[in-house]
């Protein structure tokens, strides 16, 4: 089972688009981690790795399928390619990339965020991808903190969380896999398939008002 809590290592495209999808459900809520620490001990999960993280999320007004974050310091991109029959969103990497970025990643990134920006500089660093989004209309940059606890429930990955978005906290419980029937034994397992399925993009839009 591969460590989604390793620390990230710069991916190219062209690597990034043969790592094999994985489908993720995801719901945010107060109380969610009190129902999971009691369904996931009767579902016999296995805790196996505590991680804290600050991350900045970069968010569209014209998309929830481009998710762009900066993580560990480099400028990570995955996109919606499509949905599981239950209606679990299946993200593919596009990259993880060191800084300065060059103008034609850059420039990848911005199209999937279905904005237009005229990029005039050959590479962009940090600072500079955080003036293009702070100048646009619509984009925006949400700062997030999450401190993680991954299990797995019969191989599959999950984790349950307490998330700050911009300060403003909430609980979040996530299972991911590209075992698709798996991931929903899982879900079943830990009695989390009533909640709605909401991504970080669209949790982070709510955090600050973006619809």
């Amino acid at each position: 089972m591969a460590d989604v809590f390793a620390k990230n290592a710069a991916t190219s495209s062209e690597d990034a688009a043969k790592i094999i999808p994985r489908a993720e459900f995801r719901a945010f809520g107060q109380g969610v981690i009190d129902k999971v620490t009691l369904t996931m001990w009767k579902a016999q999960a296995k805790l196996f790795k505590i991680r804290t993280s600050s991350e900045t999320y970069f968010l569209s007004a014209h998309t929830n399928e481009a998710n762009v974050k900066v993580r560990d310091g480099l400028l990570d991109i995955k996109t919606k390619v499509g949905e599981t029959d239950d209606g679990y969103e299946i993200f593919q990497p596009k990259g993880k990339f060191e800084f300065p970025v060059k103008k034609d990643e850059v420039a990848t990134i911005l199209q999937n965020m279905k904005v237009e920006v005229e990029l005039k500089q050959d590479s962009y660093t940090l600072e500079d991808f955080i003036g293009i989004v702070k100048a646009h209309p619509d984009l925006a940059a949400v700062e997030i903190d999450k401190k993680r606890f991954g299990f797995s429930v019969d191989g599959i990955i999950c984790e349950y969380g307490e998330i700050l978005f911009n300060g403003s906290k909430l609980e979040t419980v996530c299972c991911e896999s590209e075992d698709y029937a798996g991931m929903k034994s899982a879900i079943e397992a830990l009695e989390i398939g009533d909640y709605e399925n909401v991504n970080y993009l669209k949790a982070a839009k709510l955090s600050i008002g973006m619809v």
